[in-house]
């Protein structure tokens, strides 16, 4: 019999609050930041809070995976090593890594997942850390549909691809701009996020190409609607970003995608199947526009798209409601029907381009009044980026439960009553007592049905309960009740001790790595990487970029966004607007190099059109 393909929905936790959310609404496994060594530094959690979460997770087969995705030096060896003995010891069903110097440490039988911080954008590099013992890579957000199946059909390993969230616009672990900047390195868990910070674009020869504008900030990915394309590239874990955001985007977000991986597993034919167990109970509708986002595309999947950066902001404008219809001093229409409330919060852009917003204090008769009286132009689009009717749904509107089987056996003593789960874990217990046939039979039965599934309390459903005797017995509510609860305990404590973990035992490989030289780009940072990649074959390795003192005219960041394409100045482009001039489109008129200006300070913008790249050089 052909195996069946586990599809894992993968969410972030920020903490215990909003990992136990995610598990809710449907996370198959959630990743979660331990208390150093994180790439998000302010999505650290203590022990005992992870523990927490694990336990929480395990009683619906979920998986907690803690994220060791930082480069660490010689003098953080022990505390990485205690670390990691930590995590294993607690519980954890993986660890997401970027240092190869872990490699080289004596670990325990835990499962490595190669983080996208060790730039998995090729097959290459992902049939090189199969070899080398990991279990899962996590690829690179720019990959295109063609090149995951291009990886997948030479590798065996697990693949693991985003599918929703912020991105980074390098690729990921090889972003030095902040640590170039302010001394924060991202590959230290410290990114300062310049990438979000307005820029001026200017040519050779100080002409303004763009000015004050978001020219690296990228809208958020959304592939909602290509989960089944990726399935069938190889993907089997669906990853969401947002380590640091609340529960409420969590919820709403892995609501969604939860229904979505439902829909294409259950049209499947049995070829896939989900990763974990229970049946998911919303109290609101998920709508991915209705939490934080700047906009949404699907980055590279289907090639390259021109409108992939916000250029105007790099905050989340949230929903389109609507446009104006008619502007007063107090108040405002729109042209569409809306949902606005009091207490919503609105934004859009003025007649400078500038994001701006406020509250709704009050909605009536059609017209919104907002707290701040603020110039509206008649057409201007309106979003709404606060809900908080929507949020308190969310918070108070997830569960999830798993479905229970109970059969209850005449003995001669009393019954036997055995409680069976949705995947097969039993616990049986008998209860003596004198059998006593009941008088009114359709409510003992009723009864009998009632309070075996009273299990609202508990993390199981009532499904069906089966009735193996001669004929009803009458039993005491309140002795019913307690058998449930007894049977509920008993139940939950097989399914954790049930609970598959999953064990690696690790050894030192020696494999040819592809590459000869390493540069900074590979975040060697200690002498256990350094060691790791001797050991595999390379000669001439460059300290990692936060070893190094001198940063002049060094690479910053390398980009499959391009600015050139957005300037529609890619020489396909020109080439294909030159031939055809009745377009009338005016092409951008510029000397190179390029420059993004702040501050004071240029950086100078290397096109590498070969490879379809942008390089932002110090």
């Amino acid at each position: 019999m052909e195996n069946k393909i586990k599809l894992e929905l993968l969410a972030p936790a920020k903490d215990l609050a909003a990992g136990q959310q995610a598990i809710l609404a449907g996370a198959d496994a959630v990743y979660i930041g331990g208390p150093s060594f994180g790439a998000r530094a302010a999505a650290g959690n203590s022990w005992e809070d992870i523990e927490k979460l694990i336990s929480f997770a395990h009683q619906y087969f979920a998986k907690v995976y803690v994220t060791l995705n930082t480069i660490f030096f010689d003098e953080e060896v022990k505390e990485v090593e205690a670390f990691i003995a930590k995590a294993y010891e607690i519980g954890a069903d993986a660890l997401i890594i970027q240092d190869m110097g872990i490699l080289e440490m004596d670990l325990p039988p835990i499962p490595l997942f190669a983080s996208t911080q060790c730039n998995n954008s090729s097959a290459e590099q992902v049939k090189f850390l199969e070899e080398a013992g990991f279990s899962r890579a996590i690829l690179a957000r720019e990959l295109s549909l063609d090149q995951i199946k291009g990886i997948r059909d030479q590798t065996n390993i697990d693949l693991e691809a985003f599918i929703h969230g912020a991105l980074c616009v390098s690729y990921s672990g090889r972003c030095y701009f902040s640590q170039a900047l302010c001394g924060k390195s991202a590959n230290r868990g410290k990114c300062a996020q310049v990438c979000r910070q307005p820029f001026d674009l200017v040519d050779s020869e100080g002409k303004i190409l763009a000015r004050d504008k978001y020219l690296l900030s990228l809208k958020d990915l959304n592939l909602s609607g290509t989960l089944a394309e990726l399935a069938e590239a190889g993907i089997t874990s669906f990853k969401i970003e947002g380590r640091l955001k609340d529960l409420v985007y969590v919820a709403n977000v892995t609501a969604k995608y939860r229904q979505e991986l439902d829909k294409i597993i259950s049209e499947s034919n049995g070829k896939y199947i989900r990763a974990s167990s229970g049946k998911v109970e919303l109290g609101f509708e998920p709508d991915l526009d209705k939490t934080f986002n700047r906009g949404y595309s699907q980055y590279f999947l289907h090639g390259r798209k021109s409108e992939i950066i916000s250029p105007l902001t790099q905050k989340s404008l949230g929903e389109f409601i609507g446009r104006v219809d008619d502007a007063e001093r107090s108040h405002f229409s729109l042209k569409e029907k809306h949902n606005l409330q009091n207490g919503d919060g609105i934004c859009w852009f003025d007649r400078d381009g500038v994001l701006v917003g406020t509250n709704i204090n009050m909605v009536k008769d059609g017209k919104i009044y907002p707290n701040k009286v603020l110039p509206l132009s008649v057409g201007t689009e309106i979003y709404r980026n606060e809900n908080p009717a929507f949020e308190k749904l969310v918070e108070r509107g997830v569960n999830r439960r798993i479905a229970v089987d109970f059969i209850v056996k005449e003995k001669k003593s009393g019954f036997s009553v055995e409680a069976i789960d949705e995947d097969n874990n039993s616990a049986v217990l008998n209860f003596k007592i004198e059998l006593k046939p009941a008088e009114k039979k359709e409510l003992a039965i009723k009864n009998w049905q009632e309070q075996l599934g009273k299990l609202g309390e508990t993390i199981f459903y009532s499904r069906e309960i089966i009735f193996d005797w001669q004929q009803p017995y009458f039993v005491p509510l309140s002795m019913l009740n307690e058998w449930r609860r007894k049977l509920a305990v008993a139940l939950l404590k097989t399914r954790l001790k049930n609970y598959q973990q999953i064990k690696i035992e690790h050894q030192k490989t020696d494999h040819k790595f592809f590459q000869d030289n390493l540069d900074y780009s590979f975040n060697v940072a200690n002498k256990l990487a350094r060691k790791f990649y001797e050991r595999h074959g390379v000669d001439k390795i460059e300290p990692a970029f936060e070893l190094q003192n001198d940063h002049r005219g060094q690479k910053l960041m390398t980009c499959k966004h391009c600015l050139k394409y957005w300037l529609e100045a890619c020489p396909r482009t020109r080439d294909a607007a030159r031939a055809c001039p009745r377009q009338g489109k005016v092409l951008p008129d510029f000397k190179e190099p390029l420059y993004l200006v702040q501050n004071g300070r240029k950086f100078r913008l290397n096109f590498d059109c070969g490879n379809c790249l942008m390089e932002i050089y110090q």
